[in-house]
């Protein structure tokens, strides 16, 4: 992509330390711009000669409207919430992504920024239901039906930024992606890769389903050419519109993952368990995080829409992006470079003999939590059995 494809200088990039907003960043870098990467923590890579930091927080509205002095074309990729501990803190997580949506929105106007183009996801129309090769003409999941708050935070967002398009005064456009993955991603592959190697993937479940993943490089492209076609030069044919964007290639989880766990000597489950057992076993875990949340640090191994998006077909075409963006995928289900950065790091299996897997105390804490959990539930749920068939004698 040439330096002549835009018509100005400074690009700025909202959660520019991290794995997919660092990325874009590199990429925006190196085809002239000048880029400003915004984050409440400092990137770990180092900086181009033409990329700056500015530390933030998208809470705070003067922060944001400093931060984002100065820019002529936004990407507000920064969320919270996704996975791990922080997917439980609902208050926060409605603080960065709506709230925190309202300042750049608002920080754009004051500062007369023409093109705003917000990474959404395609969890906005999903709740559990199978949408195979889903399109955009489908409408958002009704609020109440989402089953996490990071996603229904994504939908109120993605809604709010394509309200805020208006003709000669801000142009923006959305980005549902599918589940990023590449060199450096630091939140599903690792966790991957960390369960295999502790002898925690010991079960298959779902996998007759279908869903999508994104390589970053593609990620990468979607977010350029979105953004382009925003200017006037291009009709601003994007504006006020949403996009799926994934690699095109549907395909099960644990079929996409297959060659990264074979490739470091492991071998892949055979026991297959029931879904509706997996739905079960996620929702006892996050009951038990609720519960115990005061006082001890219990997270769930997955949750119950992690399960969904591996059990039930959620996968979207792709088609308008590539006719209206001009979007191709340049790598679809591609681990291997990922392989080969893990074997760099030593995660290749390296014993010959099976060994009796270890398990650490605080995943010892964590079983026994969730097994009292479920003996409580079980037996709460025998006794309201008992007591109905005593009154139907």
């Amino acid at each position: 992509m040439s330096t002549d494809d835009f018509a100005d200088d400074v690009h700025l990039v909202t959660g520019g330390a991290g794995f997919t907003g660092f990325k874009l960043g590199q990429k925006l870098a190196d085809i002239g711009k000048k880029v400003i990467l915004v984050d409440i923590v400092p990137p770990k890579w180092p900086l181009a000669s033409n990329m700056t930091f500015v530390q933030c927080n998208l809470t705070k509205e003067q922060e944001v409207t400093s931060a984002l002095r100065g820019a002529n074309c936004v990407y507000h990729l920064a969320s919270y919430g996704m996975s791990g501990k922080e997917h439980f803190n609902n208050k926060l997580i409605e603080e960065v992504n709506v709230r925190g949506t309202e300042n750049v929105i608002q920080a754009c106007l004051a500062h007369k920024i023409k093109r705003l183009v917000y990474t959404s996801s395609n969890n906005v129309v999903f709740g559990g239901q199978e949408i195979s090769n889903g399109d955009e003409t489908l409408p958002y999941l009704p609020l109440n039906k989402f089953l996490d708050h990071y996603s229904k935070t994504k939908r109120i967002a993605e809604q709010k930024v394509l309200e805020a398009d208006k003709e000669n005064v801000l142009r923006t456009c959305a980005l549902r992606l599918g589940g990023v993955y590449g060199v450096g991603e630091q939140r599903h592959t690792p966790r991957v890769v960390n369960m295999t190697k502790n002898g925690l993937m010991v079960a298959l479940f779902g996998t007759e389903s279908l869903t999508d993943f994104l390589h970053v490089d593609n990620m990468v492209q979607a977010h350029i050419l979105a953004a382009k076609a925003l200017t006037k030069a291009e009709g601003c044919k994007s504006a006020g519109q949403a996009y799926f964007i994934s690699d095109g290639a549907p395909i099960n989880t644990f079929d996409f993952f297959r060659p990264l766990i074979k490739g470091l000597g492991y071998p892949m489950p055979t026991i297959a368990i029931p879904v509706w057992l997996m739905w079960f076993i996620a929702l006892v875990l996050e009951s038990v995080h609720f519960i115990v949340s005061g006082i001890y640090d219990f997270q769930p191994i997955f949750t119950r829409m992690e399960v969904l998006k591996m059990c039930v077909n959620n996968y979207f075409c792709i088609d308008k992006a590539k006719r209206e963006l001009g979007y191709m995928p340049v790598k679809q289900n591609y681990l291997s470079d990922v392989l080969d950065d893990f074997i760099k790091q030593g995660f290749r299996k390296k014993e010959t003999m099976k060994k009796p897997v270890v398990i650490s105390m605080r995943w010892c804490v964590n079983i026994a939590l969730s097994v009292i959990f479920t003996s409580f539930v079980l037996s709460y749920l025998q006794t309201l059995n008992f007591i109905h068939l005593e009154k139907l004698h």
